[in-house]
């Protein structure tokens, strides 16, 4: 079983309830649904996740990009983005925020799974560096 405190950043309520299903079934902890990026970053500071799944285009005045670059400056969480973009722009956009990974809609459990224990894996390391 897998092992890992998720936050879900999307705004569309459907897709978010689909996910936090996928994540479940694969063994994670949802930590909560956020559906704008100003509310993702106050559940990432409530919540402690693991990973941020973030979605770029979101309600509200911070897109998925500046709300992720948010969380990596002041908590240092890992950026996986879902999203159904992948525009040269964007793309750009998002690779400033060094995400953990990027999975492009529609994405299945295997890719989301993957993509997951990649980041927390990378993200150990990372810690393990620094002590």
């Amino acid at each position: 079983m897998a092992e890992g405190r998720i936050l879900i950043v999307e705004d569309e309520h459907i897709v978010a309830m689909g996910i936090k299903k996928m994540l479940k079934s694969l063994g994670y902890t949802v930590t909560g649904v956020a559906s704008s990026g100003e509310d993702a970053i106050s559940k990432t500071e409530s919540t402690f996740p693991d990973v941020v799944l973030m979605d770029i285009m979101l309600k509200g005045d911070l897109d998925g990009v500046e709300a992720a670059r948010e969380i990596r400056e002041r908590f240092d969480v890992p950026i996986v983005y879902l999203t159904a973009y992948s525009d040269n722009n964007i793309l750009e956009r998002a690779k400033i925020t060094e995400p953990f990974g990027y999975i492009i809609k529609p994405f299945d459990e295997k890719d989301l799974y993957s993509s997951i224990e990649i980041a927390l894996h990378r993200q150990r390391k990372e810690k393990e560096k620094l002590k």
